[in-house]
């Protein structure tokens, strides 16, 4: 028998940066998710999910934050450690937050470390362009692979006055052509691109060696990533034009929880089957009887 899988075991494979690497060959499509907990990574890792994203977008995804600039390295060590461990199959990518790059080479290597030695994060991802190829580099260097994040880069929601499409003037589309490169060479081994046009994006795929993976990027990247309340219907804040929402949870919860709390005010809940009771060897004895 044959020690190797067969081609109906490929979903059971572990991913790894180079079946990333050769899925773009093929040319195959990545599937990426934000996860931020045990419960949803172990859902998604079930579902055939390819990367595992541990986003900073767990500020508002799931904290209430309008931005993802106050999560600390802390917050994200723990969020990280819960999804590591509930993954068998998927690439365990982790979002280095505002603040745990920008000061210097050392501290972007240090905190890397940190994501993969106290958390299990078999990657990070870093948002910036040709400013970030050093460090991209660096981290690299430090044996942590790397995942590159241009256009929309969330943390740079103050200097970009907003969530705003980029790349859409000639200006900034070779702006974001030559960021892509720059991260590329500097040794990333995949490469986010966020709000920028199709056509942008479908270029940058195309000069690239590595994969791309698109949120608001339109079909022609090499795979996609969304944030998971927003595929649920778990998002409290308008809609974004390239989300598709695949389920309503929020009104699977919330009609499960007014159901609870009716049954609850009846005195319906907890029924007679869903108690414990006094095994009857107790029941005659003292003032059991």
């Amino acid at each position: 028998m044959s020690p190797y899988p067969s081609a109906s075991a490929t979903v059971d494979l572990k991913v790894t940066l180079a079946s990333c690497a050769a899925k773009k060959q093929r040319h195959e499509k990545i599937t990426c998710l934000t996860a931020y907990d045990y419960p949803f990574a172990r859902l998604l890792d079930e579902a055939g999910i390819d990367i595992l994203l541990v986003g900073d977008s767990w500020a508002m995804a799931s904290a209430g934050e309008e931005s993802t600039l106050p999560v600390t390295m802390d917050e994200m060590l723990v969020a990280t450690r819960s999804v590591r461990r509930a993954v068998k199959r998927a690439l365990v990518v982790a979002d280095m937050p505002f603040g745990s790059y920008h000061l210097s080479q050392r501290q972007a290597v240090r905190n890397a470390i940190r994501m993969v030695k106290e958390a299990g994060a078999e990657a990070v991802k870093l948002e910036g362009g040709a400013a970030r190829a050093d460090i991209v580099c660096a981290i690299v260097a430090a044996e942590v692979p790397v995942m590159g994040h241009i256009g929309l880069t969330p943390q740079s929601v103050n200097r970009q006055s907003g969530y705003h499409v980029q790349g859409t003037t000639a200006e900034g589309a070779e702006r974001l052509l030559r960021d892509a490169a720059a991260i590329e060479t500097a040794g990333a081994f995949a490469l986010v691109l966020e709000g920028v046009p199709r056509e942008l994006a479908a270029k940058i795929t195309e000069r690239a060696a590595i994969p791309t993976i698109g949120i608001g990027a339109g079909p022609d990247c090499d795979g996609q990533v969304l944030v998971v309340h927003d595929l649920l219907g778990l998002s409290f804040r308008p809609r974004p034009k390239f989300v598709r929402p695949y389920a309503d949870l929020a009104t699977a919860v919330r009609t499960a929880a007014e159901a609870y709390r009716q049954d609850v005010e009846a005195g319906q809940f907890p029924a007679d089957g869903e108690s414990y009771h006094m095994p009857q060897a107790t029941k005659v004895q003292g003032a059991w009887k």
